[in-house]
Protein backbone atom coordinates (compact mmCIF):
# COMPACT_ATOMS: atom_id res chain seq x y z
CA UNK A 1 0.00 0.00 0.00
CA UNK A 2 0.99 3.75 -0.86
CA UNK A 3 1.28 6.72 1.48
CA UNK A 4 -0.25 9.53 0.85
CA UNK A 5 1.00 12.74 1.72
CA UNK A 6 1.64 13.32 5.82
CA UNK A 7 -1.48 15.64 7.21
CA UNK A 8 0.78 18.39 8.79
CA UNK A 9 -1.77 19.87 11.22
CA UNK A 10 -2.38 16.22 12.68
CA UNK A 11 0.67 14.56 11.87
CA UNK A 12 -1.43 11.41 11.16
CA UNK A 13 0.10 9.07 8.41
CA UNK A 14 -3.47 8.78 5.88
CA UNK A 15 -3.16 5.78 4.24
CA UNK A 16 -5.38 4.58 1.28
CA UNK A 17 -7.45 1.49 1.54
CA UNK A 18 -6.87 -1.52 -0.69
CA UNK A 19 -9.86 -1.19 -3.62
CA UNK A 20 -12.37 -4.22 -3.48
CA UNK A 21 -15.36 -5.46 -5.15
CA UNK A 22 -18.58 -4.58 -3.17
CA UNK A 23 -20.27 -8.02 -2.20
CA UNK A 24 -23.88 -7.91 -0.64
CA UNK A 25 -24.96 -10.07 2.07
CA UNK A 26 -28.56 -9.03 2.76
CA UNK A 27 -28.53 -5.23 3.02
CA UNK A 28 -25.26 -4.52 4.36
CA UNK A 29 -22.40 -3.73 1.84
CA UNK A 30 -19.12 -5.14 2.67
CA UNK A 31 -15.92 -3.70 0.31
CA UNK A 32 -16.52 -1.39 -2.13
CA UNK A 33 -17.00 2.25 -0.70
CA UNK A 34 -18.76 1.17 2.71
CA UNK A 35 -17.58 1.25 5.63
CA UNK A 36 -15.64 -1.59 7.53
CA UNK A 37 -18.11 -3.61 8.77
CA UNK A 38 -18.17 -5.42 12.36
CA UNK A 39 -19.28 -8.62 13.01
CA UNK A 40 -19.25 -11.58 15.78
CA UNK A 41 -20.59 -14.98 16.25
CA UNK A 42 -22.78 -16.68 18.72
CA UNK A 43 -21.89 -19.47 20.69
CA UNK A 44 -25.46 -20.54 21.30
CA UNK A 45 -26.33 -24.19 19.90
CA UNK A 46 -28.07 -22.83 16.16
CA UNK A 47 -30.65 -25.66 16.81
CA UNK A 48 -31.75 -23.65 20.43
CA UNK A 49 -34.02 -20.54 18.36
CA UNK A 50 -34.69 -19.12 21.88
CA UNK A 51 -31.69 -18.88 23.13
CA UNK A 52 -29.86 -17.75 19.73
CA UNK A 53 -32.66 -15.11 19.01
CA UNK A 54 -31.59 -13.37 22.61
CA UNK A 55 -27.95 -13.61 21.81
CA UNK A 56 -28.58 -12.11 18.29
CA UNK A 57 -30.52 -9.44 19.52
CA UNK A 58 -27.85 -8.48 21.88
CA UNK A 59 -25.33 -8.36 19.50
CA UNK A 60 -27.45 -6.13 17.25
CA UNK A 61 -28.25 -4.11 19.95
CA UNK A 62 -24.48 -3.61 20.75
CA UNK A 63 -23.58 -2.42 16.98
CA UNK A 64 -23.24 -5.89 15.10
CA UNK A 65 -23.65 -5.26 11.39
CA UNK A 66 -23.31 -9.23 10.69
CA UNK A 67 -23.97 -12.53 12.73
CA UNK A 68 -22.07 -15.76 12.56
CA UNK A 69 -23.84 -19.05 13.01
CA UNK A 70 -22.53 -22.37 13.78
CA UNK A 71 -24.26 -24.81 10.85
CA UNK A 72 -22.85 -28.24 10.92
CA UNK A 73 -25.77 -29.83 9.71
CA UNK A 74 -29.29 -29.43 8.11
CA UNK A 75 -31.37 -29.31 10.70
CA UNK A 76 -29.14 -26.27 11.90
CA UNK A 77 -29.69 -24.73 8.52
CA UNK A 78 -32.56 -25.05 9.17
CA UNK A 79 -32.93 -23.24 12.47
CA UNK A 80 -32.17 -20.08 10.52
CA UNK A 81 -35.32 -19.66 8.77
CA UNK A 82 -37.02 -19.42 12.09
CA UNK A 83 -34.49 -17.06 13.39
CA UNK A 84 -34.90 -14.70 11.08
CA UNK A 85 -38.77 -15.01 11.59
CA UNK A 86 -38.64 -14.36 15.11
CA UNK A 87 -36.29 -11.23 14.57
CA UNK A 88 -38.33 -9.90 11.93
CA UNK A 89 -41.63 -10.34 13.78
CA UNK A 90 -40.58 -9.89 17.31
CA UNK A 91 -37.48 -7.03 17.04
CA UNK A 92 -38.65 -5.77 13.62
CA UNK A 93 -34.80 -6.61 13.02
CA UNK A 94 -33.59 -7.54 9.69
CA UNK A 95 -29.17 -8.21 10.72
CA UNK A 96 -27.92 -10.32 7.97
CA UNK A 97 -27.33 -14.19 9.29
CA UNK A 98 -24.10 -15.99 8.11
CA UNK A 99 -24.16 -19.75 8.10
CA UNK A 100 -20.85 -20.90 9.10
CA UNK A 101 -19.98 -24.52 7.62
CA UNK A 102 -17.77 -27.08 8.51
CA UNK A 103 -16.46 -30.68 6.96
CA UNK A 104 -19.25 -31.41 4.34
CA UNK A 105 -21.36 -29.28 2.03
CA UNK A 106 -24.67 -30.73 2.57
CA UNK A 107 -26.04 -28.66 5.28
CA UNK A 108 -25.08 -25.83 3.05
CA UNK A 109 -26.91 -26.44 0.10
CA UNK A 110 -29.97 -26.04 3.22
CA UNK A 111 -28.50 -23.11 4.53
CA UNK A 112 -28.75 -21.65 0.62
CA UNK A 113 -32.64 -21.48 1.60
CA UNK A 114 -32.30 -18.86 4.52
CA UNK A 115 -28.71 -17.49 5.03
CA UNK A 116 -27.31 -14.13 3.83
CA UNK A 117 -23.50 -15.75 3.27
CA UNK A 118 -22.06 -18.92 3.79
CA UNK A 119 -18.54 -19.66 5.25
CA UNK A 120 -16.28 -22.12 4.10
CA UNK A 121 -13.27 -23.18 5.68
CA UNK A 122 -10.83 -24.34 2.96
CA UNK A 123 -8.74 -27.19 5.66
CA UNK A 124 -11.94 -29.10 6.71
CA UNK A 125 -13.64 -30.63 3.94
CA UNK A 126 -13.43 -31.95 0.54
CA UNK A 127 -10.04 -33.55 0.97
CA UNK A 128 -9.15 -37.23 -0.32
CA UNK A 129 -6.87 -39.21 1.04
CA UNK A 130 -8.13 -38.71 4.84
CA UNK A 131 -5.52 -39.20 7.77
CA UNK A 132 -2.60 -39.25 4.81
CA UNK A 133 0.51 -37.03 5.84
CA UNK A 134 2.30 -37.58 2.98
CA UNK A 135 1.57 -36.95 -0.78
CA UNK A 136 3.61 -38.01 -4.04
CA UNK A 137 3.25 -34.90 -6.74
CA UNK A 138 0.27 -37.22 -8.32
CA UNK A 139 -1.64 -37.44 -5.01
CA UNK A 140 -1.36 -33.56 -4.65
CA UNK A 141 -2.69 -32.98 -8.15
CA UNK A 142 -5.49 -35.81 -7.18
CA UNK A 143 -6.60 -33.84 -4.12
CA UNK A 144 -7.10 -30.71 -5.81
CA UNK A 145 -9.33 -32.49 -8.18
CA UNK A 146 -11.56 -33.85 -5.90
CA UNK A 147 -11.89 -30.58 -4.37
CA UNK A 148 -12.55 -28.88 -7.46
CA UNK A 149 -15.35 -31.71 -8.41
CA UNK A 150 -16.82 -31.24 -4.62
CA UNK A 151 -17.37 -27.45 -5.15
CA UNK A 152 -18.55 -27.86 -9.13
CA UNK A 153 -22.03 -28.41 -7.99
CA UNK A 154 -21.77 -25.68 -5.15
CA UNK A 155 -20.85 -22.84 -7.55
CA UNK A 156 -23.98 -24.17 -9.96
CA UNK A 157 -25.90 -23.76 -6.90
CA UNK A 158 -24.50 -20.81 -5.99
CA UNK A 159 -25.10 -18.82 -9.17
CA UNK A 160 -28.71 -19.43 -8.69
CA UNK A 161 -29.40 -18.47 -5.55
CA UNK A 162 -26.56 -15.39 -5.61
CA UNK A 163 -25.18 -15.75 -2.15
CA UNK A 164 -21.97 -14.16 -1.27
CA UNK A 165 -19.49 -17.03 0.11
CA UNK A 166 -16.27 -16.29 2.69
CA UNK A 167 -13.10 -18.96 2.05
CA UNK A 168 -11.85 -18.86 5.07
CA UNK A 169 -8.90 -20.59 6.21
CA UNK A 170 -7.25 -20.78 10.05
CA UNK A 171 -4.33 -21.38 11.54
CA UNK A 172 -5.14 -24.37 13.34
CA UNK A 173 -7.19 -26.10 10.64
CA UNK A 174 -4.85 -26.03 7.32
CA UNK A 175 -5.43 -29.67 5.48
CA UNK A 176 -1.93 -32.54 5.63
CA UNK A 177 -1.75 -31.88 2.59
CA UNK A 178 -0.98 -27.89 2.89
CA UNK A 179 1.21 -28.95 6.18
CA UNK A 180 3.60 -31.11 4.35
CA UNK A 181 4.03 -29.04 1.53
CA UNK A 182 4.04 -25.32 2.66
CA UNK A 183 4.31 -25.71 7.06
CA UNK A 184 1.85 -23.96 9.05
CA UNK A 185 3.51 -20.63 7.79
CA UNK A 186 1.36 -17.85 6.43
CA UNK A 187 2.32 -18.86 2.53
CA UNK A 188 0.74 -22.33 3.72
CA UNK A 189 -2.62 -20.26 4.98
CA UNK A 190 -2.29 -18.29 2.02
CA UNK A 191 -2.01 -21.46 -0.72
CA UNK A 192 -4.75 -22.89 1.69
CA UNK A 193 -7.20 -20.04 0.45
CA UNK A 194 -6.10 -19.65 -3.21
CA UNK A 195 -6.68 -22.86 -3.97
CA UNK A 196 -10.38 -22.17 -3.29
CA UNK A 197 -10.25 -18.97 -4.88
CA UNK A 198 -8.72 -20.25 -8.15
CA UNK A 199 -11.68 -22.42 -8.53
CA UNK A 200 -14.17 -20.38 -7.76
CA UNK A 201 -12.77 -18.10 -10.07
CA UNK A 202 -12.10 -20.63 -13.31
CA UNK A 203 -16.34 -21.01 -12.78
CA UNK A 204 -17.01 -17.24 -12.82
CA UNK A 205 -18.03 -17.07 -9.64
CA UNK A 206 -17.00 -14.09 -7.62
CA UNK A 207 -19.13 -13.02 -4.95
CA UNK A 208 -16.82 -13.83 -2.72
CA UNK A 209 -15.35 -12.83 0.84
CA UNK A 210 -11.70 -13.99 2.31
CA UNK A 211 -10.08 -14.30 5.48
CA UNK A 212 -7.39 -15.90 7.14
CA UNK A 213 -6.95 -15.98 10.73
CA UNK A 214 -4.58 -17.24 13.55
CA UNK A 215 -4.15 -17.25 17.01
CA UNK A 216 -0.96 -15.01 16.43
CA UNK A 217 -1.51 -11.45 15.46
CA UNK A 218 2.12 -11.71 13.99
CA UNK A 219 1.09 -14.44 11.89
CA UNK A 220 -2.39 -13.19 11.11
CA UNK A 221 -0.57 -9.97 10.06
CA UNK A 222 1.66 -11.58 7.55
CA UNK A 223 -0.36 -13.83 6.14
CA UNK A 224 -3.20 -11.12 5.46
CA UNK A 225 -0.18 -8.91 3.48
CA UNK A 226 0.65 -12.02 1.33
CA UNK A 227 -2.85 -12.52 0.79
CA UNK A 228 -3.63 -9.10 -0.67
CA UNK A 229 -0.41 -8.87 -2.77
CA UNK A 230 -0.98 -12.89 -3.90
CA UNK A 231 -4.92 -11.55 -4.93
CA UNK A 232 -3.60 -8.61 -6.41
CA UNK A 233 -1.18 -10.32 -8.34
CA UNK A 234 -4.06 -12.57 -9.75
CA UNK A 235 -6.47 -10.10 -10.28
CA UNK A 236 -8.93 -10.72 -7.40
CA UNK A 237 -10.09 -8.18 -6.26
CA UNK A 238 -12.35 -9.90 -3.17
CA UNK A 239 -13.15 -8.23 -0.01
CA UNK A 240 -10.82 -9.07 3.52
CA UNK A 241 -12.34 -9.80 6.72
CA UNK A 242 -10.12 -9.67 9.79
CA UNK A 243 -9.42 -11.29 12.87
CA UNK A 244 -7.38 -12.73 15.38
CA UNK A 245 -9.13 -16.33 16.30
CA UNK A 246 -9.31 -17.66 19.64
CA UNK A 247 -7.18 -14.06 21.31
CA UNK A 248 -8.47 -15.13 24.65
CA UNK A 249 -10.06 -13.32 27.72
CA UNK A 250 -10.03 -9.75 28.99
CA UNK A 251 -6.91 -7.45 28.42
CA UNK A 252 -4.88 -10.37 26.68
CA UNK A 253 -7.47 -11.23 23.63
CA UNK A 254 -8.05 -7.18 23.72
CA UNK A 255 -4.47 -6.67 23.14
CA UNK A 256 -3.90 -9.39 20.62
CA UNK A 257 -6.86 -8.18 18.81
CA UNK A 258 -6.05 -4.34 18.50
CA UNK A 259 -2.58 -5.27 17.33
CA UNK A 260 -3.40 -7.66 14.40
CA UNK A 261 -6.43 -6.02 13.01
CA UNK A 262 -5.01 -2.04 14.03
CA UNK A 263 -1.48 -3.05 11.77
CA UNK A 264 -3.88 -4.14 9.18
CA UNK A 265 -6.24 -1.21 8.65
CA UNK A 266 -3.63 1.37 9.12
CA UNK A 267 -1.79 -0.61 5.66
CA UNK A 268 -5.48 -0.14 3.94
CA UNK A 269 -6.19 -3.85 4.46
CA UNK A 270 -9.91 -4.80 5.40
CA UNK A 271 -13.31 -4.57 4.92
CA UNK A 272 -14.91 -6.22 8.08
CA UNK A 273 -13.38 -7.48 11.40
CA UNK A 274 -14.24 -9.41 14.15
CA UNK A 275 -12.72 -9.42 18.00
CA UNK A 276 -12.96 -12.98 18.84
CA UNK A 277 -12.60 -12.99 22.76
CA UNK A 278 -13.44 -16.02 25.44
CA UNK A 279 -16.81 -13.86 26.40
CA UNK A 280 -20.51 -13.33 25.12
CA UNK A 281 -19.92 -12.09 22.28
CA UNK A 282 -22.38 -8.56 22.21
CA UNK A 283 -18.70 -7.72 24.09
CA UNK A 284 -16.87 -8.09 21.20
CA UNK A 285 -18.63 -5.56 19.58
CA UNK A 286 -17.13 -2.15 21.48
CA UNK A 287 -13.38 -2.97 20.82
CA UNK A 288 -14.44 -3.52 17.24
CA UNK A 289 -15.41 0.24 16.92
CA UNK A 290 -12.72 1.21 19.77
CA UNK A 291 -10.16 -0.65 17.37
CA UNK A 292 -12.13 1.51 14.22
CA UNK A 293 -12.39 4.53 15.96
CA UNK A 294 -8.33 4.71 16.67
CA UNK A 295 -7.23 3.98 13.58
CA UNK A 296 -9.62 6.58 12.47
CA UNK A 297 -10.70 3.73 9.71
CA UNK A 298 -14.53 4.59 11.18
CA UNK A 299 -15.55 7.51 13.12
CA UNK A 300 -18.68 6.46 15.11
CA UNK A 301 -18.41 8.31 18.68
CA UNK A 302 -16.38 10.87 20.71
CA UNK A 303 -12.61 10.41 20.85
CA UNK A 304 -11.65 11.58 24.18
CA UNK A 305 -7.70 12.46 25.00
CA UNK A 306 -6.78 12.76 28.83
CA UNK A 307 -3.85 12.97 30.97
CA UNK A 308 -2.84 10.18 33.01
CA UNK A 309 -3.01 12.64 35.83
CA UNK A 310 -0.03 13.39 38.03
CA UNK A 311 1.00 15.33 41.27
CA UNK A 312 -0.03 18.83 39.49
CA UNK A 313 -3.63 17.67 38.81
CA UNK A 314 -6.23 19.84 40.01
CA UNK A 315 -9.24 17.79 40.09
CA UNK A 316 -10.04 13.82 40.13
CA UNK A 317 -9.31 13.42 36.80
CA UNK A 318 -10.50 9.75 36.30
CA UNK A 319 -14.15 10.68 37.67
CA UNK A 320 -14.53 13.95 35.80
CA UNK A 321 -13.77 11.74 32.68
CA UNK A 322 -15.95 9.14 33.47
CA UNK A 323 -18.63 12.11 33.46
CA UNK A 324 -17.75 13.81 30.97
CA UNK A 325 -17.72 10.54 28.44
CA UNK A 326 -21.62 9.65 29.66
CA UNK A 327 -22.81 12.77 29.13
CA UNK A 328 -20.70 13.78 25.44
CA UNK A 329 -19.70 10.29 24.31
CA UNK A 330 -22.16 9.91 21.61
CA UNK A 331 -21.19 13.22 19.60
CA UNK A 332 -19.70 11.55 16.76
CA UNK A 333 -16.37 12.68 15.01
CA UNK A 334 -15.67 15.25 18.40
CA UNK A 335 -12.52 15.50 20.34
CA UNK A 336 -12.55 16.41 23.55
CA UNK A 337 -9.60 17.30 25.76
CA UNK A 338 -9.66 16.34 29.36
CA UNK A 339 -6.34 17.55 31.01
CA UNK A 340 -5.77 18.09 34.51
CA UNK A 341 -3.67 21.55 34.75
CA UNK A 342 -2.22 23.84 32.51
CA UNK A 343 1.38 23.25 32.41
CA UNK A 344 0.91 20.49 29.17
CA UNK A 345 -2.78 20.63 28.82
CA UNK A 346 -3.42 23.20 25.86
CA UNK A 347 0.05 21.57 24.04
CA UNK A 348 -0.74 18.11 24.29
CA UNK A 349 -4.57 19.04 23.58
CA UNK A 350 -3.27 20.04 20.14
CA UNK A 351 -6.15 19.31 17.25
CA UNK A 352 -9.02 18.40 20.43
CA UNK A 353 -12.04 20.20 19.19
CA UNK A 354 -12.92 21.43 22.82
CA UNK A 355 -10.80 21.27 26.10
CA UNK A 356 -11.85 21.18 29.43
CA UNK A 357 -8.26 21.83 31.83
CA UNK A 358 -7.68 22.57 35.47
CA UNK A 359 -6.85 26.04 35.88
CA UNK A 360 -6.80 26.32 39.77
CA UNK A 361 -8.45 23.81 42.46
CA UNK A 362 -12.06 23.92 41.67
CA UNK A 363 -11.51 26.08 39.03
CA UNK A 364 -12.01 24.93 35.15
CA UNK A 365 -10.79 26.48 31.61
CA UNK A 366 -12.64 25.63 29.22
CA UNK A 367 -10.71 25.57 25.20
CA UNK A 368 -12.06 25.66 21.34
CA UNK A 369 -9.46 24.95 18.74
CA UNK A 370 -6.98 25.53 21.22
CA UNK A 371 -8.57 29.04 22.40
CA UNK A 372 -9.44 30.12 25.60
CA UNK A 373 -13.12 30.83 25.58
CA UNK A 374 -14.11 30.95 29.62
CA UNK A 375 -11.71 30.61 32.42
CA UNK A 376 -12.43 30.28 36.38
CA UNK A 377 -15.65 28.56 35.59
CA UNK A 378 -16.41 26.59 39.40
CA UNK A 379 -15.77 22.37 38.51
CA UNK A 380 -19.50 22.17 39.68
CA UNK A 381 -20.42 23.73 36.77
CA UNK A 382 -18.34 23.55 33.84
CA UNK A 383 -19.38 20.12 32.70
CA UNK A 384 -22.95 22.38 31.84
CA UNK A 385 -20.84 25.37 30.20
CA UNK A 386 -19.03 22.79 27.81
CA UNK A 387 -22.21 21.42 26.92
CA UNK A 388 -23.84 24.50 26.46
CA UNK A 389 -20.86 25.99 24.65
CA UNK A 390 -21.20 22.81 22.17
CA UNK A 391 -24.06 23.50 21.60
CA UNK A 392 -23.58 27.58 20.62
CA UNK A 393 -21.20 26.33 18.27
CA UNK A 394 -23.41 23.83 16.07
CA UNK A 395 -21.63 20.50 17.08
CA UNK A 396 -24.12 19.01 19.36
CA UNK A 397 -25.16 15.94 17.22
CA UNK A 398 -26.06 13.16 19.34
Amino acid sequence: MKKQPMNKKTTTALWSRRKTREVMVGGVGIGGRNAIRVQTMTNTDTKDIPATVEQIVKCARAGAELIRLTTQTPEHARALKKIKEILRQKYNLEIPLIADIHFTLTPAYEAMKWADKLRINPGLFGHKFAGKKSFTSKEYQEALSAIEETLKPFIEKLKEKNIPVRIGTNHGSLSPRILEKYGNTPLGLVESVMEYLRIFKKYDYNNLVVAIKSSDPLVMIEANRLLAKTMDENGMDYPIHLGVTEAGLAEDGRAKSTIGIGVLLLEGLGDTIRVSLTEAPEKEIPVCYSILQATQRRITKTEFISCPSCGRTLFDIEKVTKKIKEKLGNLKGLKIAVMGCIVNGPGEMAGADYGYVGGAPGKITLYRKGEVVEKNIDESKALERLIELIKENGDWNP
